[in-house]
């Protein structure tokens, strides 16, 4: 048994292009610990005022949306050469969900990326800098987008 602090790592993706970037990542130090990696996905419904009786029923657009992020999460675990790992897809608040599964499956870093931030973008509460202060655990910002180290 390895003597590391990591033995249970959550990968947050938000299943943009900058996820396979994120999740090599985090493969590579579970990897390099010896540790257990489990890859999360929330998706975080926006209230729809009805437009009349033409709206698709939001309950079918939310069913369709799940599905089709459990298939790409399923496709994303196996890009990463990680067909057997551990990975889901919640719906609900994008930081309580994941602190919630932090906290559930006892993980001991989260993964997640963090995009570069200019101007008025500052002054935004993004999901990186509010789970940090709410994790029960460390966490591993990688830096995505313009500027960030392959």
């Amino acid at each position: 048994m390895s003597t590391y602090p990591y033995r249970r790592i959550l990968l947050v993706v938000d299943l943009t292009g900058d996820s396979l970037q994120i999740g090599r990542r985090a493969r590579d130090l579970a990897v390099a610990l010896g540790a257990q990696l489990e890859l999360l996905h929330v998706v975080e419904f926006m209230p729809v005022e009805p437009m009349g009786e033409t709206l698709m029923p939001a309950v079918r657009i939310e069913d369709e949306l799940l599905a089709q992020a459990r298939q790409r999460i399923a496709a994303l675990a196996e890009e990463l050469g990680l067909p057997g790992a551990s990975h889901r897809v919640e719906s609900g608040n994008v930081k309580a969900e994941i602190v919630r599964i932090a906290r559930e499956r006892q993980i001991d870093l989260i993964v997640l990326g963090s995009r570069e931030r200019h101007g008025l973008s500052i002054l935004v509460n993004f999901t990186e800098d509010t789970v940090l202060h709410a994790a029960p655990c460390d966490v591993l910002s990688v830096r995505v987008g313009k500027g960030a180290s392959a």
